[in-house]
């Protein structure tokens, strides 16, 4: 039934730690999902640095999710949008053939707080790669969710449970949010080829065995999957119909490292638009990493 457990690594972005999950060595992707974070937990004073804020930045080829459980975050990115986040919206934001956003903190920096939450890469099929960028806002209130036997739900994105996101996809897929209480169980449906659950916060078992805070499940197809929580939990599903390899370098997913190296040359070049209110400063493209020494020198 579970095929990998992934535990997270703990990663400094410069004043705010993230824990990743995705990529892995063992597991590049999981259906389309080809990136997942866990974005604190981290408490802040107010008063923080402005280092802490994620720069202008460029994507292509992907569509990014951001969801949060406590605090919020600002969105500016150059196709207009401008979009304060708060716990259980959701920001989807399409790349496609090329966009460039930023992420500030700037209510927790007026009066402090704790950020948390999750941020996923979702990979656009071969055909959508090239969309127009785009981005779209969703209140916690548009998003289909479901309580009953100390189980809450909400359904991020996607077709799952009979229900469907109002979120715009590319591909088939699915991302949820589950709160379990103590003694709770849920059972995660068999109707996708690809699928993974990650313990955000708690512990929960399955298959006999328990499993914590930071740890992703990636299951085989076929069976559903019963949780069963053994203290208060949440839990993220997450999965879909995969959508073929990718290569990712930065910020950047193409099913073409060409195409990847034009969206190197672009952004170095300084052709790709800024946000109109966020363009006083970038985050420059990393250098290359040096080619391996020779072994016969």
């Amino acid at each position: 039934m579970i095929d990998l457990v992934i535990d997270q690594r703990r990663k400094d972005l410069g004043g705010f730690e993230v824990g990743r999950v995705l990529p892995f060595a063992g597991r590049r992707m999981v259906g389309p999902f080809v990136f997942f974070d866990h974005m604190g937990p981290k408490d802040f004073t107010a008063g923080f640095p402005r280092n802490v804020d994620v720069r202008p930045h460029p994507h292509i080829g992907l569509s990014t999710v951001s969801y949060l459980y406590e605090g919020e975050m600002t969105h500016r990115d150059s196709v207009g949008s401008e979009t304060v986040i708060r716990p259980g919206e959701v920001n989807w934001m399409t790349a496609g053939r090329g966009i460039t956003h930023s992420e500030r903190f700037e209510g927790l920096r007026a009066h402090g707080g704790r950020m948390n939450g999750i941020q996923t890469w979702v990979a656009l099929p071969v055909e959508a790669e090239e969309t127009e960028p785009a981005f779209f806002h969703h209140e916690a209130k548009d998003l289909p969710s479901f309580e009953f036997g100390g189980l809450s739900a909400r359904l991020i994105v996607g077709k799952a449970f009979g229900a469907e996101s109002p979120v715009k996809t590319h591909s088939p897929m699915f991302y949820v949010h589950w709160t379990l209480q103590p003694g709770a169980q849920a059972q995660m449906q068999a109707e996708y080829s690809e699928r993974a659950a990650y313990v955000a916060q708690g512990l929960v078992e399955v298959d006999g065995r328990q499993f914590h805070e930071g740890q992703m499940l990636v299951f085989a197809a076929g069976q559903p999957v019963l949780f069963t929580a053994v203290t208060q939990a949440t839990v993220m599903l997450l999965g879909g119909e995969p959508v073929g390899e990718r290569f990712i370098e930065w910020n950047f997913v193409s099913s073409s490292k060409e195409r990847i190296e034009q969206a190197k040359a672009d952004w170095r070049a300084g052709r790709m638009k800024l946000p109109d209110a966020d363009d006083a400063e970038f985050i420059p493209l990393p250098p290359d990493p040096a080619p391996p020494a020779n072994p016969m020198s």
